[in-house]
């Protein structure tokens, strides 16, 4: 049984989509907090458990069977939770129920110094996975392209980005890293430890993106540079909690430092195709 975990979010959904094309539908498991959001996946012949970070037991029972499991990273940190003991959790859960392989998503910022409050994160987790006796393979992804959207959205809609000081990214898109995940948990390819850079081919700081949206939309969009105080100042004045504050701040910082600038060829050989640019991100975004 292959399972995929956060299987109702953005990627890991994409990743059960995929893993189909791969596997029998007989051979796949979902664990998710919230079976309901599933619902659709058991006509499929899809195996759908309760499974929380924050129970061992659901776990266990989710996760019942398990050759590899797909550990989708938690997001606990966006709501004052603790993402670390989460893991913990689940990487003592996968041991116990004997697992073959654990993918984690980890990120190509992975690191205890990075600037980037959710890479210092996925650095412990990788220790704790390295120490785990269990194979285990990071997959690091690359920062994805619907954040960049995000984060954004206004400025693309009054003709302008705004943030501090920052350095290029190689935005990737959701569905590539699906793809690739799904590849990887297949076991069509296996890949020991913190994987390169799963990237897309290009790098692209924020001047360089207002450039290429104004090419595809035809409007003016320009890029202006405010400082960190100026940016968490405009946050908090939105009701932002300080830890999103942090991450926001700590964006800008790591993208400066170089930790999200690193294009490589993995993820295109893995999918044994290009990845998608960012000019297609943008212009089916509508923005």
């Amino acid at each position: 049984m292959l399972i995929v975990t956060g299987a109702t979010g953005q990627l890991g959904r994409r990743v059960v989509d995929h893993l189909r094309a791969f596997v029998p539908a007989d051979r796949i498991g979902v664990s998710t907090r919230d079976p309901s959001r599933a619902a659709d996946l058991p006509e499929a012949g899809i195996r759908v458990r309760r499974g929380d970070y924050d129970d061992p037991a659901s776990l266990r029972h989710a996760w019942e069977g398990a050759e590899r499991i797909l550990l989708v990273s938690s997001n606990a940190a966006a709501r004052g939770g603790d993402p670390i003991a989460q893991h913990r959790v689940a990487i003592d859960m996968a041991r116990e129920v004997g697992v073959g392989r654990l993918l984690y998503t980890s990120q190509i910022s992975a690191s205890p110094e990075s600037q980037f409050p959710p890479g210092r994160d996925h650095a412990a987790t990788e220790s704790m996975l390295a120490g785990s006796g269990l194979a285990w393979t990071a997959l690091r992804h690359g920062f994805y392209a619907a954040s960049a959207l995000e984060m954004n959205a206004h400025g693309f809609a009054r003709g302008a980005l705004v943030g501090p000081e920052d350095g290029k990214v190689a935005w990737v898109t959701h569905d590539d890293l699906a793809e690739a995940d799904a590849r990887l948990l297949a076991g069509k390819e296996t890949i020991n430890g913190a994987t390169p850079p799963l990237t897309g081919a290009e790098a692209l700081d924020l001047a360089a993106l207002a450039r290429l949206a104004s090419e595809v939309t035809g409007r003016d969009i320009t890029r202006e540079v405010v400082s960190e105080e100026e940016i968490a100042r405009r946050a908090r004045q939105t009701g932002a909690p300080e830890g999103a504050i942090a991450v926001m701040t700590g964006y800008f910082r790591a993208a400066r430092a170089g930790e999200f600038n690193r294009p490589d060829p993995t993820l295109a050989r893995l999918l044994g195709r290009a990845t998608v640019p960012m000019r297609a991100v943008l212009a089916r975004a509508s923005l």
